[in-house]
Formats: C-alpha cells, sequence, structure tokens
C-alpha cells in the first residue's frame, strides 16, 4: 500500500496576503529515523513503506492533494517588535481532518529556505529535531496540550551551525499554527480586511462558540492560562515565549531551547538567549499574560466601537492572572492529593516549593515522593521536609490514601535535560538506541518503570546541563 494523506486544507484556500505558496525544498539522501505509527492511524495515513516515509517526510515527493506554503507572521522577540517573521524553514504540506474530528496541520521543519528565511538556510539539524520529538510527544503522554511528531528523518546532506551538524527534517502536526503574531502582522500593517478575515478563520477552526474578536480573546486567554499552569505543575520551562511561539489553539509549540526542572529554583533559566531571564520559570504566568494582551491590541484594530472594545479587552486580559493561579491551585493540589479546596492550601504549596528551592530538591522526584520515607531524602536538610509533612498530614486528615493520586499526579519520568543531550550525542554517532529507550519510557511518564530508573535520577554534578540552544 503506498503512502497516502487525507488532505483536506483550509488555509490555503485564504487570500494570497497569509502566506506563499512554496514547495519543500529536496534533500540528497532522506534516511527514516523515526515514524510515528499511532499518531498516523489517528491522522488517517496509510503509512506506506519506509522508503515513502523517508521520500515523502524529507520533502523529496510531495504527496497527493498537499499545498504546501509558508506562512507569513510578526511577533514580539525578547520583548522587541519584528513586523515580518514567518516560516523560515518550515513548509506547511496540508491539513487532515483527524478520526476524532479534529483539523490539524502537517508540517515538515528544517524543509529549506522561504521567501521569510531572513538570510537562512531555511534547514535544522539533528539534535534539535530529536529533541522536539522526544519533547512534544512526553508533553503529550503527560497530557498537556502540545504539537506532535509525526516523523523525523535524516537528509544525508551537512549544515553548519557552531559547526558541522547532520541535517534532519522534522514533521510536525499541530492544531494550527496561527500564532499571536500572525495577528500582529495584519494589525501593524492596518490590513484589516485580512485581519478580519483570520479572525473569523480562527474562530471556526478553534472556538466556534467565540462571539467576534472579543470573544476569540477570551477563549485563547482561557487556553494560554491553563496551558501555562499545566507546564508549571511539571516544571517545563518553555525558553522562548516570543508571541510568534504563542499559539492560538493553546497548544505548546516550537521546543527549542525548552527544558524542565531539575534541581528547584524558581527563576531557572536555561535558554542560552535568555540573557535577562525573561522567560524564567517563575515569569512564565506573567508573559504569557503580556502576550495576550498583545493579542488583544492586535484584534482591537478592526473594532468600529474602539472604547467598548478597549474596556473588554481590558477586563478579559485583566482577569486572566487569576485565572492562571486557580488553574495552578487546582494542579498542585492534585499534585499534592488535596482531595478538597481550603483556604491556606495555596501558603501549604508556596511554602513546599520554598523549601525544596532552599534545600536544593528535584522537583519532579520530589513531589513523586510525597507520602513516603524517600521524599525526605531529596532534601539537604530532611527535617525541612519533615516539619512541613507533618503540616500536609494534617491538612489531609480523614482522606483517603494519598500515594495512588499522587502517582496519578506526579510523574516517575520527564525528559531530563542531560538524558535529551545523551541522546543527541548517540544519535550524531549514529546510535539511535537511546533515542527509541528514551522515547519509550517517556510513553507512560505516570507508570513506575524499574528498568527505567537512571532516566529518572537527576544529573550527577558532571551531566548538568548549563545551557540549552535554540538550533536554528
Amino acid at each position: 500500500m503506498s503512502l497516502h494523506i487525507p488532505f483536506d486544507n483550509s488555509f490555503a484556500r485564504l487570500p494570497g496576503t497569509f502566506f506563499t505558496a512554496q514547495r519543500p525544498q529536496p534533500v540528497a539522501a532522506p534516511r527514516l529515523v523515526a515514524f510515528n505509527t499511532d499518531l498516523a492511524r489517528l491522522l488517517g495515513i496509510d503509512p506506506g513503506t519506509a522508503e515513502e516515509q523517508a521520500e515523502v517526510f524529507a520533502g523529496n515527493r510531495l504527496p497527493e492533494g498537499a499545498a504546501p506554503l509558508a506562512q507569513v507572521y510578526a511577533g514580539h522577540q525578547f520583548g522587541q517588535y519584528n513586523p515580518q517573521l514567518g516560516d523560515g524553514r518550515a513548509v506547511l504540506l496540508g491539513e487532515v481532518v483527524d478520526r476524532d474530528g479534529t483539523r490539524r496541520d502537517i508540517q515538515l521543519k528544517g524543509a529549506g529556505r522561504t521567501p521569510y528565511s531572513r538570510g537562512g538556510d531555511g534547514r535544522a539539524w539533528l539534535g534539535p529535531v530529536l529533541r522536539e520529538y522526544v519533547v512534544s510527544e512526553a508533553m503529550h503522554a503527560l497530557g498537556i496540550p502540545t504539537t506532535r511528531a509525526l516523523a523525523a528523518v535524516e537528509t544525508g546532506e551537512i549544515i553548519l551551525r557552531d559547526g558541522p551538524r547532520p541535517g534532519a527534517v522534522l514533521t510536525r502536526v499541530a492544531a494550527s499554527h496561527l500564532r499571536v503574531g500572525s495577528f500582529q502582522f495584519f494589525a501593524a500593517r492596518g490590513d484589516l480586511d485580512s485581519l478580519s478575515r483570520l479572525t473569523d478563520y480562527a474562530i471556526a477552526r478553534h472556538y466556534p462558540g467565540a462571539a467576534g474578536p472579543m470573544g476569540l480573546l477570551r477563549a485563547v486567554c482561557a487556553a494560554q492560562a491553563g496551558l501555562v499552569a499545566q507546564w508549571m505543575a511539571v516544571g517545563f520551562i518553555h525558553g522562548v515565549m516570543n508571541t510568534d511561539n504563542a499559539a492560538i489553539s493553546g497548544e505548546t509549540i516550537d521546543y527549542g531551547p525548552c527544558a524542565f526542572l531539575d534541581t528547584y529554583h524558581p527563576q531557572t533559566v536555561y535558554s542560552s538567549i535568555d540573557r535577562y531571564g525573561r522567560y524564567a520559570y517563575d515569569r512564565q504566568p506573567d508573559i504569557a499574560v503580556w502576550n495576550m494582551a498583545q493579542l488583544a491590541t492586535a484584534l482591537l484594530q478592526q473594532m468600529e466601537d474602539r472604547e467598548a472594545a478597549v474596556e473588554e479587552a481590558t477586563e478579559i486580559v485583566h482577569a486572566m492572572p487569576t485565572q492562571i493561579h486557580a488553574a495552578w491551585l487546582t494542579r498542585f493540589r492534585a499534585k499534592l492529593a488535596l482531595a478538597d479546596a481550603q483556604e491556606g492550601d495555596a501558603a501549604l504549596i508556596s511554602e513546599l516549593l520554598a523549601r525544596m528551592a532552599a534545600n536544593q530538591a528535584d522537583f519532579t522526584n520530589s513531589f513523586r515522593a510525597l507520602g513516603r520515607p524517600e521524599a525526605r531524602d531529596q532534601f539537604t536538610d530532611p527535617t525541612a521536609y519533615d516539619t512541613w509533612e507533618a503540616e500536609w498530614r494534617a491538612r489531609r486528615r480523614g482522606q483517603p490514601d494519598p500515594l495512588p493520586l499522587i502517582a496519578a499526579a506526579n510523574p516517575a519520568i520527564i525528559p531530563r535535560n542531560h538524558r535529551i543531550e545523551q541522546m543527541i550525542e548517540a544519535a550524531v554517532a549514529g546510535d539511535y538506541a537511546p533515542f527509541a529507550r528514551l522515547s519509550t519510557a517517556l510513553s507512560t511518564p505516570f507508570d513506575d518503570q524499574p528498568g527505567a530508573a537512571d532516566l529518572c535520577r537527576p544529573p550527577l554534578p558532571d551531566e548538568v546541563v548549563e545551557a540549552t540552544f535554540c538550533g536554528t
């Protein structure tokens, strides 16, 4: 059976102001690294052979029904507005409606130059491709809204970054690739017809119950509030929360310099390009609000009654910190196996986090071990945990056994930064066994996996990853 993708393209039917028609650029010698069979089944894709997969998902063969294009958008990057960004190394092949009835984009990332490459080569190297494949699928397994990885292909070409690197292409699946920056692009140019068309398209595709631009704003704010709370609950640091990386769908998108906390500290930054901590772990809620304020500013440009719209948009954005805090409380109550809500819960959670920070406790392992003797071993001063645990047990008096609830809410395994780097190093040397092993273990993150105990431990001093890189 030949590879077949049941395309049903809607974005390609929008006016040409939204994109540039662009075929992916062929590569020298495509070789399939990974193909996500379960995701392909959900998308209704007939997988064909490994050779066909390599050809299609490297961009060498255009499947029937594809409408390849590069999207245009703008964005604030580290607070500075760039009036035109766009898909500089990605090509949207088209869309499918999956077996759940959800419309999804299929995009090749690393597919070559486009009109938006801004002097870049339009390619990706193997390391970031494998990082995004593993981390996005891990986020999906954690139950966090995210883009997903359908395939990874080696290109057989060498590209230059900080030295020669093996080239690769990632096939990314997303509810859409509409971003805050998509709206900023048209708003900044005063192209109100395109802005209105984009607003209607986003509502129809993602939030059909939303009423007009302010209804869209309200829906996106709610989605982003829930998303950032979920990031905080697993210790995830996006690393580059620019407005062009804020998806209208509420999915996590663009796994460049992302990382997960090992030792807990709220101001942790891994991204090598985040020199001032703008996107530190504890700043993510504030940045999510800031990004939504930029979306509001863009959407307002099309409103006839501007004064009333400004008032409504202000109310929506100003309500977001409360939304995020409520979602954060819900997530962390679950992590502490608190079956109901009480007044002092935020203080109890914050006190645990403060003691974890003061005692160099591992974020993931500390929460997973709550209620067991191993929890105190995470703290340099175990008595700091003991006194907190007494308060926690008093708070839970009369409630069910916490251990099953803790296991259900706190993952045993996350994509540890040092394991990701070790996986990439091995793959560059031609060994994909660590990639396969890590992917398998991360697919069931809430299960105890005795055979993967080494993947759950924090890094040794010589394994600590001090910085992560975006890969472009």
